[in-house]
C-alpha cells in the first residue's frame, strides 16, 4: 500500500512512517520545510516537499499518483495564531481531500480531537477554540464528500510507551492515548475499509488494537 501522509513531520506521522514501512508498506510524507526530509528518510519514508498553506491542487494532485491513501496528519502546531488553525487545520484538510477526489484516491482519514463536537465552554483559551474549530470544520467538509473516509478522534496525547490496548467507538469517556497507539490504530484502519464512513474516537483501554478495528463496521 502506498500512503500519503500531509504532515509528515509530526509525531504521530514519524511513527505511522515507521509502523507502514516495517510492514513493507511506502509512506510519502508532505512536509513544508526540506530540512525535515533526513527525519523522514531515517523513519522510511520519502520525503516530498509540498506547503498545503501555498500549494494548488494541481501540485498537491501530482503528488498523490499511484496512492492508495492519503492519511491528514497536519496541524499549525504549538505557538501558532488562530489564523493558522484555520489556514492548516482546515483549509489543507480540505485541499488534501480535492486533490485525493482529483487523484481517484479515495481512502482519507483525517486526524481530528475529541471535544470538537461541543461549542468550546467559557474561558477556552482562543487559539485552541479556533483550533476546536477548525478541527470540526475540517470533519464537516471531508464527512460530505464522495470518498472513502474515517476520521479518528484522539483524546490527550502522550509519549508514554505503546500498550496495544484502546478504547474505540463513536463516543468514550475522555481521557489519553499514546502516540504510538494511534500510529498503530491508523494502520489498523487503513487495512480495514468496513471503517470508512465511521467517526471515532480513541483512548487508552483494555481491547487489542486489531480486535477494536474489527469490531467497527460502518457498512
Amino acid at each position: 500500500m502506498r500512503v500519503v501522509i500531509a504532515g509528515g513531520h509530526g509525531k504521530i506521522a514519524q511513527l505511522l512512517h515507521r509502523e507502514l514501512t516495517g510492514r513493507g508498506d511506502t509512506a510519502v510524507g508532505l512536509i513544508r520545510n526540506p530540512d525535515h526530509a533526513p527525519a523522514l528518510r531515517a523513519a522510511g519514508a520519502h520525503p516530498v516537499v509540498a506547503d498545503l498553506e501555498h500549494a494548488d491542487i494541481d501540485e498537491i494532485t501530482a503528488h498523490l499518483a499511484d496512492a492508495d491513501a492519503v492519511v491528514f496528519a497536519a496541524g499549525a502546531g504549538p505557538g501558532s495564531g488562530a489564523a493558522r488553525k484555520d489556514t492548516v487545520d482546515r483549509a489543507a484538510a480540505g485541499l488534501l481531500a480535492d486533490a485525493a477526489q482529483r487523484a481517484g484516491t479515495r481512502r482519507y482519514l483525517l486526524i481530528s480531537s475529541m471535544g470538537v463536537d461541543d461549542a468550546p465552554p467559557a474561558g477556552t483559551d482562543d487559539v485552541f477554540a479556533a483550533y476546536l474549530r477548525a478541527k470540526k470544520a475540517a470533519e464537516d467538509d471531508l464527512t460530505a464528500r464522495d470518498l472513502d473516509w474515517t476520521v479518528l478522534r484522539p483524546g490527550r496525547l502522550t509519549d508514554d510507551p505503546p500498550t496495544g490496548r484502546i478504547t474505540l467507538a463513536r463516543h468514550v469517556p475522555a481521557g489519553a492515548v499514546t502516540r504510538t497507539d494511534v500510529a498503530r490504530v491508523l494502520v489498523a484502519l487503513l487495512y480495514h475499509p468496513a471503517s470508512a464512513g465511521a467517526i471515532l474516537e480513541l483512548v487508552g483501554g483494555n481491547t487489542p488494537i486489531a480486535d477494536a478495528v474489527t469490531a467497527v463496521d460502518h457498512r
